[in-house]
């Protein structure tokens, strides 16, 4: 038998811990699916050591690529020098890529994932648990009446009155274990959504990320970009001097 709702506010209080459910569900779903897609933006294998993970980096392999080639082409070829110039900042970019995957997973993946996964999921499991005290509070309590019932029928009544204060024990006891899980659910409830700011702000420490690692490979380039330059515009008027050789021969 259901518990009846002794004033409208245990109505009011049954409304709202059902809507604070619903919310709850609907943030842990959010975040779950959310959750999804940044790990599909990795580039890396998430939870691998940072080596690990460097080294099966696209970026790495095209590092390695032109380094290779570079090296292939020789010391006096201009693509060669060129290559294993920008190979290494490939590896440079590939570096930064590693340190902003890590970073994004310690500081916004997992605390996403521990929302989506344990923190919302207990919560829930609680409240389920305090449905099934009810019920067994219901049902003690039940009992109890009914032995009281028999109390004023029966012919034994000292060993009735002994069994009706033994299931009184078991409704107080019964009841006793649902306000504690009541008053716990209550506290872990108030708690989620006071912290719901902190949770919010994962996705601005995601964007704060993606900025910083931007700002970082920016620079990375901005950095060897004119000495390649001036390697290049160097390298030009030897290269015209040794066609115009060739064509004149």
């Amino acid at each position: 038998a259901a518990t009846n709702f002794s004033s409208s506010t245990d109505l009011s209080c049954f409304k709202l811990t059902r809507a604070i459910e619903r919310r709850m569900e609907l943030v842990r779903v959010v975040s779950h699916n959310t959750h999804k897609k940044m790990v599909s933006c990795l580039q890396g294998h998430i939870g691998a050591e940072a080596e690990k993970r460097h080294k099966k980096l696209p970026l790495t392999a095209l590092s390695q690529a032109m380094v290779e080639g570079g090296t292939q082409l020789g010391e006096d070829s201009s693509i060669g020098k060129m290559m294993e110039v920008c190979g290494e900042v490939e590896n440079r970019l590939a570096t930064e890529l590693m340190q902003h995957e890590l970073q994004m997973e310690k500081e916004v993946l997992d605390p996403i994932s521990q929302l989506a996964e344990v923190e919302i999921p207990n919560i829930l499991k609680q409240r389920k648990q305090l449905a099934k005290l009810v019920l067994d509070y219901d049902s003690a309590r039940a009992r109890w009446l009914q032995a009281t019932k028999s109390i004023i029928s029966g012919t034994n009544t000292q060993a009735l009155t002994a069994k009706a204060d033994l299931l009184k024990e078991e409704v107080d006891e019964a009841m006793n274990k649902v306000e504690l899980c009541k008053d716990q659910l209550a506290a872990d409830m108030y708690s989620f959504f006071s912290k719901e700011g902190d949770y919010a702000h994962y996705f601005i420490t995601l964007l704060e990320a993606q900025a910083d690692y931007h700002r970082k490979s920016l620079s990375v380039l901005e950095s060897v970009l004119p000495a390649i330059r001036a390697q290049q515009g160097r390298n030009l008027p030897m290269l015209k001097l040794l066609l115009d050789i060739f064509f004149l021969t």
